[in-house]
């Protein structure tokens, strides 16, 4: 069945934003043939991906978790280049260590064998074999989704009919994560493990389809890397291969409106400038999206968002052994956990944090003997949760209540530890754009999934195509760069040109190589 794609005139294609979305755009389209001008508001490549520096301290404001790095050298091999010869990239060994509030500690490999045998030491041989029936089906739940599901545009649920959704039913995709995932492991903690990352799907496991398991592939099979000098490495180097490849860069510019003609956009307005473009690829998020195009698509539903975040960045004087690269902090609330911050909007009673150690793996982004830590404690978003205004108040002190919890795990003197630090709530979310205050966009539930999550195409609107965390195909640095290489398949119809033409940058006032 075919896809549609954008009609008439794609000569110059304006991006809107420069994330990983748009960063991911602009390279495919380059390598189509277009002329690709990009405009961010910031003053830096990156979007939720950004880059803030504190007191010698350089911290990463957005993922921290880096997978499926075959997919970000897609969009470099579009410009002829690699990720691998612009970043350089460090598999994290374990990817995780998730330590348990009865004391216990698991070190998550995603080398097979190294799994298997941290599992039987944890819990024994019986689960070590559940292990492994549990990596070939989360295997095999990938190469069923990848062609059909992460990497696809969908104009119809007609376009879920393909022997692959035969495949994946028959693969319990369409029954519950957590479910799926007992199948094969028995033991409370190992199935924590295994579908903790529903909470970047936004939704509680137990209620999870199975086929957002895959996310539980990239993290525990698939590797983890981190990219040296931080996360914010990735949109460098992809902006930097961009204007290589001919893309301008305009920073610091803040689109106010978008000029039409009929269904046609012809023009992107800034505060400063207007550029005219046959085409538009736009990535921030929904509602301000929505608003620049004067239309939102009709849902028989409202939206519904992912739960948000409160995220410490600490720069301290000393760090705490048992911490590795990434730390998963469960407490011993499970299934309430997940229903205060979806359900009944509270503030976690008993919390699971990911805490992050950059300077474990890159020493470099810190002061020489200083060490940088990022907390990350999920929380209910502003639609259900404590409103934007209540956090300049409560964010104090649920910052206090924090830091005491990690003292009693282990992190002995934290509070005292800290020299630098920067509070993130959704106070701070919201200001940035983002709808009820969550940097994760829509839910994954079923009825914001794959068809029926909002699409990268709007009606009434013949040029412009979504990309970002809130369409296709959803939430999570590997989604998000798929995002874009799907935007620029609507433009360009998924075909190369004839000829393709490199043109070197040449730095203008404007669009300077970053």
């Amino acid at each position: 069945m075919t896809r549609r794609t954008i009609t008439g005139p794609t000569d110059h294609v304006v991006v809107v934003g420069a994330g990983l979305a748009g960063l991911s755009a602009a390279l495919h389209l380059l390598g189509a043939g277009r002329r690709v001008t990009v405009v961010e508001r910031d003053h830096q490549p990156g979007g939720r991906a950004g880059r803030m520096e504190l007191g010698g301290y350089l911290i990463d404001t957005g993922p921290t978790v880096l997978t499926m790095p075959e997919i970000a050298d897609e969009a470099f091999a579009a410009v002829g280049t690699s990720l691998r010869d612009r970043v350089d990239l460090i598999e994290l060994h374990p990817a995780y260590r998730a330590r348990f509030a009865d004391g216990s500690t698991l070190d998550v490999h995603t080398d097979a064998e190294a799994m298997e045998a941290e599992v039987e030491r944890f819990a024994g041989g019986a689960e070590a074999a559940g292990y492994r029936r549990l990596r070939h089906w989360l295997g095999q739940l990938y190469q069923a989704e990848r062609g059909r599901f992460l990497d696809a545009d969908f104009d119809s649920p007609l376009h879920l009919l393909t022997p692959d959704l035969v495949r994946l039913a028959a693969l319990g995709g369409f029954g519950r994560w957590e479910a799926q995932v007992a199948r094969h492991v028995r033991d409370e903690r190992l199935r924590r493990v295994f579908s903790f990352q529903a909470l970047y799907a936004g939704v509680p496991p137990e209620r999870a389809m199975a086929a957002y398991a895959v996310i539980a592939y990239m993290d525990t099979v698939a590797g983890v890397y981190f990219p040296r000098g931080g996360m914010h490495a990735l949109p460098q180097a992809m902006a930097g291969a961009a204007a290589e490849a001919g893309a301008r860069f305009h920073y610091g510019q803040r689109v106010t409106r978008l000029e039409r003609s009929g269904e046609r956009v012809t023009a992107v307005v800034t505060d400063d400038q207007r550029i005219p473009c046959d085409a538009v690829v736009l990535t921030p998020d929904l509602q301000v999206t929505y608003r620049l195009l004067g239309r939102s698509p009709r849902r028989p539903v409202r939206l519904r968002h992912a739960p948000s975040a409160v995220i410490l960045h600490a720069g301290c004087d000393r760090t705490w052994p048992e911490l590795a690269h990434h730390t998963l902090s469960f407490g011993r609330a499970w299934r309430r956990t997940f229903r205060e911050l979806t359900h009944t909007g509270e503030l976690m009673s008993d919390p699971s944090l990911l805490i992050t150690r950059p300077t474990a793996t890159d020493p470099g982004l810190a002061p020489p003997g200083r060490h940088l830590h990022y907390v990350l404690a999920p929380c209910p978003n502003t639609d259900i949760g404590p409103d934007g205004a209540d956090w300049p108040d409560l964010g104090a002190r649920y910052r206090d209540g924090l830091l005491r919890e990690l003292d009693r795990r282990g992190l002995a003197g934290i509070a005292s530890a800290i020299e630098e630090e920067c509070l993130v709530t959704p106070a701070d979310w919201s200001a940035q754009g983002h709808a009820a205050g969550t940097p994760f966009s829509a839910a994954h539930t079923f009825a914001q999934t794959g068809p029926f999550r909002p699409r990268n195409l709007v009606r009434g609107t013949a040029n412009a195509v979504l990309a970002g965390c809130g369409t296709t195909p959803g939430v999570g640095v590997p989604p998000v760069l798929l995002s874009g290489k799907l935007a620029a398949a609507r433009v360009t119809g998924g075909t190369r040109p004839r000829t393709t033409s490199r043109r070197a940058a040449r730095p203008t006032a404007e669009g300077v190589r970053p």
